[in-house]
């Protein structure tokens, strides 16, 4: 998924590059992967009774496998609506997702995407926009490669446009009306794709159990914030944020 910008991919030319990318057995074990990390850590940080939005919810392995009362899939991929099951599927940008009401959301929740995104503007509008659709108090969770570790390895996807670091996310969240409180700048392996070992649940968690591993294979970073502040304004370039009494 990216923003409708210009240079960016259109619909079937996403569709496209996503089929040609995983195959049927890298899908299936990002399924495994995705059911372990949610039973093992999300679960935790996400209530049941919670509204959930995916954001970049591609072919959908973290929202079928989350447990909360509503789920919501936004992407831009028309391949997103065939492969949630029991999930709303919005087609939109990740800035401008006028289906979701204001301050309807418990969770956002990202994964892989941010580094899809042309620019840090455009990063930023995002941000406002998970930032509206959240209620006071609502949580940002962010999963994705972490650049200080990746390397260059960061390049090896075409569609890959924006160089971020635990620390850039955590200025650009507090920028945009959130206060990160957890912040763990080696989680997972960059990617299952040609990952070394096939996946199996049992090694996912002890993998999750043992966090000496993390910062030995962790090339993935977790943030999690809280939204706090009102963005002034939204134009990604002058940018400035207040807290009021009621959201401190």
């Amino acid at each position: 998924m990216t923003n409708r910008a210009p240079g960016s991919l259109a619909d079937r030319e996403l569709a496209r590059l996503y089929a040609g990318r995983f195959t049927d057995a890298d899908l299936a074990a990002k399924r495994l992967l995705w059911t372990e990390l949610c039973r093992g850590f999300l679960d935790h940080r996400i209530p049941a009774d919670h509204v959930v939005l995916d954001l970049g919810a591609g072919s959908c392995e973290f929202i079928n496998a989350c447990r909360a009362r509503r789920r919501i899939a936004v992407d831009l991929n028309p391949d997103t609506v065939r492969y949630a099951v029991d999930a709303d599927v919005v087609l939109a940008p990740s800035d401008d997702m006028p289906q979701v009401a204001t301050g309807s959301v418990d969770t956002v929740f990202t994964s892989n995407f941010f580094e899809h995104l042309p620019d840090k503007p455009a990063l930023l509008r995002t941000l406002a926009e998970c930032h509206r659709v959240l209620r006071p108090g609502g949580q940002l969770l962010v999963l994705m490669p972490n650049l200080r570790f990746v390397g260059q390895r960061y390049w090896d996807y075409f569609d890959h446009h924006l160089p971020v670091t635990h620390l850039s996310l955590v200025e650009g969240l507090r920028m945009s009306g959130f206060q990160p409180n957890e912040v763990i700048p080696r989680f997972l392996p960059y990617t299952v794709k040609d990952a070394r070992m096939r996946i199996r649940p049992a090694y996912v968690r002890w993998y999750l159990r043992l966090r000496p591993a993390w910062r030995l294979f962790g090339r993935q970073m977790f943030v999690a914030a809280t939204r706090v502040g009102i963005p002034d304004t939204v134009d990604g370039d002058a940018w400035a944020v207040r807290t009021t009494a009621g959201e401190r």
